[in-house]
């Protein structure tokens, strides 16, 4: 049964809500935190595909963008996009859309899903590094080693995490028919 474009919207607030929470999940860093927005920004995407899950991430950036406090530490605002972890930030919206990509072409399956959220991650990673080195005024070196270097290892695992989770919940939901089955 087709879901109406409400109930997609929904199911799109929810996942922009999800990654809003797990945002709040945050290891202290010098320059730049662990936090759990990449975790869910790979669930959110694994579990509603390439279109809402791109949704849900466009939605929670502009939510933060206008000055919600949905971004790490209860923060928001514009700041936050042109500050140093900004890049991170606007990393997740490409990163969502070429991961719901790669499912849609190599099928949602635990392996495929940690794929697409490795290239996610390193996709995250890249535009970071690259805005960190611009807005800090740093060396590719030190932008590497303070931006990207530092979540390489945690990246690898909450990669695997929320494929692992969200094959799980999207196999739940395609059961109770809350979304749509992939073919």
């Amino acid at each position: 049964m087709k879901k109406s474009s409400t109930y997609n919207y929904v199911l799109a607030a929810f996942g922009a809500a999800i990654i809003a929470v797990l945002a709040q999940v945050t290891i202290p860093l010098p320059l730049i935190p662990i936090t759990g927005q990449t975790l869910a920004v790979g669930l959110v995407v694994t579990i509603l595909g390439t279109k809402l899950g791109t949704l849900s991430v466009l939605v929670y950036i502009l939510l933060g963008t206008a000055g919600l406090p949905v971004f790490s530490g209860m923060s928001g605002g514009y700041g936050i996009i042109i500050g140093p972890t900004g890049g991170y930030i606007v990393g997740f919206l490409a990163a969502a859309v070429l991961m719901g990509l790669y499912l849609d072409k190599f099928g949602i399956t635990v392996v495929q899903a940690v794929i697409a959220n490795l290239i996610g991650m390193v996709i995250t990673l890249a535009f970071g590094t690259t805005w960190l080195k611009i807005v800090g005024d740093l060396t590719w070196t030190a932008a590497f080693m303070g931006g990207a270097a530092p979540f390489i290892i945690v990246g690898i695992l909450k990669a695997v995490l929320a494929a692992w989770l969200g094959v799980i919940v999207r196999r739940r939901l395609e059961s109770a028919h809350l979304i749509e089955a992939v073919a």
